[in-house]
């Protein structure tokens, strides 16, 4: 993923703040001798430098991760497409603007372990449904559902290596970045406002 100077992240705060927000991606497997990599979209949960999550065991990123453990958990979110005539302020010709895309990419990489024993399946799960339902209580996985475990595969990955992106406008100005804020919450779809969002925290408490 090329990364632009502008688009760089601001520090650790703001890719984990993403991330976690997120909680979806795409898990990214290569495997070894495979013509491509085997990617799987999934729930996970980072908890400090390790994210958590489980797969049916029949998926076939794990024969992935069996043949080689190095993964890469791909996190995208937060875009708008941003036509050309929203680039251009004032005087400025519409017909000259450039479209672009705003969206926010995170890319952590790391070393994957399937956990297979149920009980260690059961503990990862445990700590998944803390931070993705806390509000509601649960039977312990161990207890009532020890036949459904033997299915399910959990999987840690041990994070070395993260990458991320931040393309909210930062190659043009305030007036510019505030015109396409204005027009993507006029039009008002979840992603548009989101991605206005992140461009005015991007701009700093003077935007």
């Amino acid at each position: 993923m090329y990364v632009a100077k502008v688009d760089s992240c601001l520090g650790e705060d703001e890719w984990r703040e993403f991330v976690t927000s997120q909680g979806f991606g795409h898990l990214v497997a290569a495997g070894r001798g495979r013509e491509v990599p085997v990617v799987v979209p999934t729930q996970f949960v980072l908890e400090h430098d390790e994210m958590i999550l489980h797969l049916v065991g029949k998926n076939p990123i794990l024969e992935a991760i069996a043949e080689q453990p190095r993964v890469l958990m791909s996190v995208v979110g937060d875009w708008a497409f941003i036509p050309s005539a929203w680039k251009a302020i004032g005087d400025e010709d519409p017909l000259l603007g450039i479209p672009t895309t705003y969206y926010a990419a995170v890319q952590l990489e790391g070393r994957a372990t399937i956990v297979s024993d149920p009980a260690d399946v059961a503990a990862v799960l445990r700590r998944q449904l803390a931070v993705i339902q806390p509000e509601f209580a649960i039977a312990d996985p161990l207890i009532a559902h020890e036949a459904q475990l033997r299915t399910i595969r959990a999987i840690t990955i041990a994070i070395e290596q993260v990458r991320a992106k931040f393309k909210y406008g930062g190659n043009v100005d305030v007036s510019h970045r505030e015109a396409v804020i204005a027009e993507l919450e006029r039009r008002g779809r979840p992603g548009d406002l989101a991605a206005a969002r992140q461009t005015r925290r991007r701009m700093g408490p003077s935007g």
